[in-house]
């Protein structure tokens, strides 16, 4: 939810499309980048594995970066500036399922806003929980087996 603390900026007097305006720059794939790797440099101090870092901040990254894919299968407001600070253009997905969330709490609070919640829970979450649901389960049902067939069990 970070990268919507832009709209911040609104309140105080930043235009919409401008780059520090609302789905600019904390929307960016630069954004997504700085974020997930301050963040992993946050979590692993300097003694830790350089692996885990770069594992960390990669994953950080990606998850900071769906936010702004998510917000471009939108049906409403000027798209995401993926590219910026380098590019200010704006884009959408071709696909745009998700009702536009609005800005202020109350409209939020509307129907509106329960809208937005049902689009975005069985788009996105159900989706996602059903992927996590399948990704488990063939983890589980992936375990080594030695050659007499049995189930190679981890040794505590």
């Amino acid at each position: 939810m970070l990268p919507d603390a832009d709209v911040i900026g609104l309140k105080l007097g930043l235009a919409y499309e401008d780059v520090l305006g609302h789905r600019g720059l904390t929307h960016s794939l630069v954004f997504a980048l700085v974020l997930g790797f301050l963040t992993a440099r946050f979590l692993f101090p300097r003694e830790s594995s350089a692996i885990a870092w770069w594992r960390t901040g990669v994953f950080l990254s990606a998850i900071t970066a769906t936010h702004g894919l998510a917000d471009a299968m939108t049906d409403g407001g000027l798209g995401i500036a993926f590219f910026s600070p380098f590019h200010a253009e704006r884009y959408f997905l071709l696909w745009r399922p998700i009702i536009v969330s609005p800005i202020s709490l109350r409209a939020f609070l509307s129907q509106w806003g329960i809208d937005v919640a049902r689009t975005e829970i069985l788009t996105l979450w159900c989706p996602l929980v059903a992927l996590a649901g399948i990704r488990l389960l063939l983890s589980r049902s992936s375990q080594v087996r030695d050659d007499s067939g049995d189930v190679d069990r981890p040794t505590t």
